[in-house]
């Protein structure tokens, strides 16, 4: 058995060898494996959101399929050399070995699945509600339309047919291009369909269930059961706002049942005796109900919202001062889905999911299909699994297995990397290594014995920097064109307003932006942008009242990160971007804040985003080298005795406890004398034993204590009680499992 995790691990069990520990670890991808595909001649092919696929063979990595723009949903392999992968890009790509030749493109969103078709060629799905048939040219014989929504799996039939499932409650099964059955689900989504050897349909829904489905009466499940099931399809509550502006009075009544349908997967919308509005589907040469209209909170007449009809455009206020965000909304679409939307084009933090669902079910009220607490897209991130959540719309407690979502690059919640530094030499005849990718070959014929006991993989040292890179750059370009245009019409301050060569440099800077921000993170990039461009930025932020900075001081954020090394930068680029932004955020003022001197939300709001850059100063780059150590790091130190960090913010302490960790990580890689520096110890030590509500927060100030300790070598006893009263405020496995270890550098 194959498995692929959010651990970017994929791993190898031996079944009946009586040990749940994985024969062999396969290492290569650095993101969540979402897609794995075995070949008939023994091949591993996994997809990853690294945006990669990788083949295996003999459990090695063989070949890296690296093109995609963006994740890698599906792969699989057409023969030993050759490959085919779906992305979120909206393409296919056919490779041979390692090499792309040919690209498919006909899908108008993400491609979640594929499947191959013998003698025909492949069959594709997407996010755009299509199932298409393609040969291996590149010629699209059939598009499959018929699902409503996002489609996550298909497969092929021993019989030819097509099966797919998805968003929309369905498996649909597909014959000669036509669709030949449709069978409604009691849940959100399909999320996956596949077959038995003889035949019969597996499905996999959001419900927690797993069904059969066969074309062999003998095979059939009881009266009773198969009663029990349409009746809890029939039970499903269905949104009045999915079949658009409804007149019951209109409608016709059950007689309208005694016409056939059209075709398979028709709809009727039927006013029943009691005068509700029943929805029937024709499947199978009769009427099946599928469910009952209810009516949600608010008007039918549409709102429009960026060019698009939504059934609701909500007013959100995310922070006092700020200005209001919109948030649209369909009553026929998943919840999370909208919320993860929501988040991801404003750039908020994705811990904010749970809240803004039951924003979102309150305003609407009654248009959910099942409980609240079902799971959402398995693929690309907007799932959640709760283990244990019991009333609708409750918030389970994150848990070491499931996590959270980091909230600012919208990964899972950070947990450090093995380091490859710290990898011990692979025994002879040993299974794979967690640290270096390496495993062995265990030869046909030959006894594989199953391995002992994993050992946990060590969290210290972290050696790799924490950046805040999430962006939303057309929101960000269109903020800083309206803030000037506010300038310019003020005759008092007009005069500071961007120039025609400003807004040229800005356009230059923005376009970079838009081009790289979703590549992977930094690895000594060639820039395209000049010290030019990034002196234009500074020269903005220091004319700008306080209340119009927030942008320029992202900005700023940005370039350190995807341009640390722009081409002309002066010995003392360093010195002039860290003096810009101290005096932007107001800096040296933050000595005097206190319960009866606050910070204001503009000036509280400067001051995150400049932790979030000064963070950003700081780099491990994947080759091992590093950017920000000692031109950085000694003046950051010194700059961040200014700060009060009983009275920072929640946002602005994660920020803080960012930099700290960047710093060890920087210190371990470059400078392994500011580890030993008093003050910056002193920071890490206060942060440790002050923070008492947010657990990432003390997380990684905890990570940055242990790489001091470890990287020092220091042995003060006196830190063993500081370390034991983490786990006691936030009982987390991995708080548990990280002092332990800082206990074991210091008692060692």
């Amino acid at each position: 058995m194959v498995t692929g995790s959010q651990d970017s691990l994929i791993n190898v069990y031996v079944i009946g060898s009586g040990t749940d520990e994985p024969a062999y670890r396969l290492i290569g991808h650095s993101d969540n494996v979402c897609s794995l595909n075995i070949s008939a001649e023994g091949l591993i092919i996994s997809g990853s959101w690294d945006r990669t696929a990788r083949v295996w063979k003999d459990f090695k990595n063989l070949y890296e399929l690296r093109g995609h723009e963006l994740s890698v949903l599906a792969a699989i392999a057409l023969t030993e050399t050759e490959f085919l992968t779906a992305s979120a890009d909206k393409t296919i790509r056919l490779w041979d070995h390692h090499k792309q030749v040919r690209t498919f493109t006909g899908h108008t969103d993400a491609v979640r699945g594929l499947t191959l078709i013998p003698e025909i060629g492949f069959a594709s799905c997407s996010n755009d509600g299509d199932v298409r048939v393609w040969t291996v040219e590149g010629d699209s014989i059939f598009v499959l339309s018929g699902h409503t929504s996002f489609v996550y799996s298909i497969a092929a039939l021993p019989n030819g047919d097509i099966v797919s499932s998805g968003e929309d409650r369905t498996v649909r099964v597909w014959r000669d291009g036509e669709s030949s059955q449709v069978i409604v689900h009691p849940a959100i989504s399909v999320w996956t369909v596949s077959y038995t050897p003889n035949g019969d349909i597996v499905s996999g829904a959001s419900d927690k269930a797993i069904r059969v489905f066969s074309a062999t009466e003998e095979r059939w499940a009881s009266e009773g059961d198969l009663k029990a099931f349409d009746d809890l399809v029939a039970s499903q509550a269905i949104p009045t706002q999915s079949a658009g502006s409804v007149d019951k009075s209109k409608l016709p009544g059950e007689e309208a049942l005694n016409t056939p349908g059209k075709k398979e997967g028709e709809n009727k919308l039927v006013r029943s005796a009691s005068g509700a509005v029943d929805v029937y589907t024709w499947t199978g040469g009769s009427w099946l109900k599928v469910g009952e209209m209810t009516d949600a909170v608010g008007t039918t007449e549409k709102k429009t919202y960026m060019g698009k009809e939504w059934d609701y455009v909500f007013e959100v206020d995310v922070q006092e001062g700020a200005p209001k965000l919109q948030l649209p909304y369909n009553a026929n679409e998943n919840p999370y889905v909208a919320a993860q939307r929501f988040l991801g084009q404003n750039d908020l933090p994705m811990s904010y999911l749970d809240q803004v669902v039951k924003f979102i079910e309150q305003q609407v009220g009654g248009v959910n299909i099942g409980s609240s607490n079902e799971y959402v897209d398995p693929f690309t991130g907007a799932s959640r699994y709760q283990p244990g959540s019991s009333a609708a719309g409750s918030s389970a407690a994150p848990s070491a297995a499931s996590g959270y979502s980091d909230p600012f690059t919208g990964a899972g919640r950070y947990q450090p990397a093995a380091s490859p530094y710290s990898a011990s030499p692979t025994p002879p005849g040993a299974f794979s290594d967690p640290f270096t990718g390496a495993s062995r070959y265990a030869p046909p014929g030959t006894t594989v014995t199953p391995p002992p006991p994993a050992q946990k993989t060590k969290t210290l040292p972290v050696r790799w920097t924490l950046p805040f890179r999430q962006c939303n750059v057309p929101a960000m370009r269109t903020k800083l064109l309206q803030l000037n245009d506010a300038i310019k019409s003020e005759v008092t301050i007009s005069v500071i307003s961007l120039s025609k060569p400003e807004l040229g440099v800005l356009e230059r800077i923005f376009n970079f932006l838009q081009k790289v921000s979703g590549s992977v993170g930094p690895s000594k990039p060639p820039s395209e942008l000049t010290w030019t461009d990034v002196d234009t930025v500074l020269q903005i932020l220091a004319r700008w009242p306080e209340g119009q900075r927030f942008p320029l001081i992202d900005l700023v954020r940005l370039l350190l990160f995807f341009a640390p090394l722009p081409a002309g930068a002066p010995p003392n680029a360093s010195s002039l971007i860290l003096e810009a932004l101290l005096e932007a955020s107001n800096w040296n003022n933050l000595p005097k804040v206190s319960e009866e001197q606050p910070m204001s939300k503009s000036w509280e709001t400067n001051v995150l985003l400049v932790l979030r850059a000064f963070a950003n100063c700081l780099q491990v780059w994947t080759d091992g080298t590093t950017y920000g150590a000692n031109d950085w790091i000694s003046s950051l130190i010194t700059s961040l005795n200014a700060l009060p960090y009983e009275y920072l913010s929640k946002t602005q302490r994660l920020a803080y406890a960012t930099l700290l960790l960047n710093i060890s990580c920087v210190g371990l890689a470059k400078s392994p004398d500011s580890l030993k520096n008093t003050q910056y110890q002193g920071y890490v030590l206060k942060a440790v034993q002050q923070e008492a509500s947010d657990s990432e927060t003390a997380y990684r100030a905890l990570v940055a204590l242990g790489n001091i300790v470890g990287g020092s070598q220091n042995r003060d006893s006196s830190l063993l009680s500081v370390v034991e009263a983490v786990p006691t405020r936030f009982p987390e496995d991995r708080m548990r499992t990280l002092a332990a270890e800082i206990k074991l550098f210091l008692t060692g």
